[in-house]
């Protein structure tokens, strides 16, 4: 199959477990909780996407005729260090793209890889690490994995105690708990503190890359 990539870079990882970590970045096109259109961020199940994946006109992006040619595309980003390859599949909805073929080409190439996904779909069992980070009023399938993150507070009432309580049961090794961005931010980091400081299952990670610079 071809595949809609919205950008395509090298940078650092710049939240949760595996933040500081050199890794490219792969931006699919395309969600199923949002369209991506302003005018429909209303009615969306994700209303609070800061993220921009519609079309393939950013940087790196494009379309790729196959596999292959996008595990090339990432691994020329990559450049020439031999260690420690690691990719990160985003969207967007990575899943509605990711299969067989890609995370057979991008093994191939020595990567490992990492989704960030809504868990709304089932993600490949090959890939190698699984962060769902799961939004408000929609149906998660993908309770299993090695990071669990949730942004806190979300808008329009978001996750109950009581969802909370049934996400601490699902099958991950890591918890973790991310201030909404927005212009209440302040706020936003005061409620996921004391959010972690009731629930220790829990730990606050912050977007880091934002305060560095990076993308």
């Amino acid at each position: 199959m071809s595949y809609a990539v919205k950008e395509m870079f090298l940078t650092l990882q710049g939240e949760g477990v595996q933040a500081g970590r050199r890794a490219v970045f792969l931006r699919f096109a395309g969600c199923n909780l949002w369209s991506g259109r302003e005018q429909d961020r209303a009615s969306a199940i994700c209303r609070f996407c800061d993220t921009d994946f519609v079309g393939t006109d950013g940087d790196g992006g494009g379309k790729f005729a196959d596999a292959d040619a996008l595990a090339d595309a990432a691994l020329a980003f990559w450049g020439t260090a031999e260690a420690g390859h690691y990719i990160v599949l985003t969207g967007g909805e990575p899943m509605l793209q990711a299969d067989d073929a890609l995370v057979d080409a991008l093994h191939a190439r020595g990567f490992t890889i990492a989704i960030e996904s809504n868990g709304t779909l089932p993600v490949h069992p090959a890939i190698d690490w699984v962060c769902i980070s799961p939004k408000a009023g929609s149906d998660v399938v993908q309770t299993s994995g090695d990071e669990l993150k949730l942004v806190w507070p979300q808008p329009g009432g978001g996750h109950s105690v009581a969802e909370v309580e049934a996400m601490e049961q699902w099958a991950f090794t890591h918890h973790l708990l991310q201030p909404l961005d927005d212009p209440h931010a302040q706020d936003n980091a005061r409620a996921a503190i004391a959010l972690v400081m009731d629930r220790p299952r829990w730990r606050l990670t912050v977007q880091a890359h934002k305060y560095l610079g990076l993308r």
